[in-house]
């Protein structure tokens, strides 16, 4: 294989649901059908932890620790802002009062830097068997983002070889124009 060849998706290269936790990455305020699916596939996978992940794109990475934990910092040197804190609370009590009905353990990790990076550092880190995202969360600029921003959910599938499961949290109806 060429040394700058990225390694291919084949059979060999495939995790077992059974045994090994699955990435959900999350952005707060989201709606819980992507928790509650993620909790429906660990208990499916024989109650494989869940490994909640926020990506603070306004942070970068500094240094990332085997365990797929990371030390991250302010993009701007000179702008010392702990509300990172705050948002990482907040996310981990929305996470509880939605999940344990199914006795799933689950931890939140806060990242940083670029989502499918990030959670594909997180993924490898942990051995995970997949991924679970939702769907970018509808209303105004929602297309535009995703135009400029892209979606995780396929960088993801272009970029390493974990199935990726796709929460749908918004449904267009066939007969309405995709374009308005």
């Amino acid at each position: 294989m060429n040394p700058h060849q990225a390694p291919q998706p084949s059979a060999s290269r495939l995790t077992p649901f059974v045994g090994h936790p699955l990435v959900v990455g999350i952005v707060p305020r989201q709606p819980e059908l992507v928790a509650l699916t993620a909790e429906s596939w660990a208990v499916a996978a024989g109650n494989v932890k869940l490994y909640f992940a926020y990506v603070d794109s306004s942070r970068f990475t500094v240094e990332e620790h085997p365990d797929g934990t990371v030390r991250h910092a302010e993009i701007d040197p000179d702008v010392v802002d702990d509300s990172w804190i705050g948002r990482k609370q907040q996310i981990e009590e929305s996470l509880s009062e939605v999940l344990g009905h199914g006795g799933v353990p689950w931890e939140l990790r806060y990242l940083a830097g670029r989502a499918d990076r990030a959670l594909t550092h997180l993924a490898r880190a942990v051995d995970a068997a997949a991924f679970v995202v939702g769907t970018r969360a509808p209303g105004p600029g929602a297309r535009l983002r995703e135009v400029v921003d892209g979606s995780v959910a396929v960088r993801l599938a272009r970029h390493q070889h974990r199935p990726v499961l796709v929460v749908p949290l918004s449904v267009v109806d066939w007969e309405t124009p995709l374009w308005r």
